[in-house]
C-alpha cells in the first residue's frame, strides 16, 4: 500500500478537548530513538529556492530520507507518502499513549 501525501497529527486530549503533549515529553521520548534528531528549524530547497521554517522538528532519518515530525501547539504533525512513515507514526502514537488523526 502506498499512501498519497496525507497529513496526520499525533495528539492526546484532556477532558476539555485541549492537546496535552508537551515539547519536553516529546524531546524525552525522541531522545531514546537513535534514528531521530531534534532540530529547531527545517530547510527545504525546491527549484533553486531555499525555505527555512523555524519550529520544533524531530527528524526521522530512514535510508537517504529525513522525515520531519513537527511539534506545534501540543501536537505532532507529519506528512505521510509511504507505508514506512505511517508505521513510524503508529509507533510514536502508541509510545506517547496518544491517538492519530488525519488532518
Amino acid at each position: 500500500m502506498t499512501l498519497m501525501n496525507k497529513r496526520y497529527k499525533i495528539t492526546r486530549l484532556d477532558d476539555a478537548g485541549s492537546p496535552t503533549l508537551t515539547l519536553e515529553e516529546c524531546q524525552q521520548f525522541f531522545a531514546t530513538q537513535p534514528d531521530v534528531q531534534y532540530m529547531d528549524a527545517f530547510s527545504v530547497t525546491q527549484d533553486g529556492v531555499n525555505m527555512k521554517i523555524a519550529g520544533h522538528f524531530f527528524m526521522w532519518h530512514v535510508g537517504n530520507a529525513s522525515i520531519p515530525f513537527r511539534f506545534y501547539d501540543g501536537e505532532l504533525y507529519v506528512a505521510i507518502a509511504h507505508d514506512a512513515v505511517y508505521d513510524k507514526m503508529l509507533h510514536i502514537a502508541r509510545s506517547l499513549e496518544a491517538m492519530y488523526v488525519e488532518g
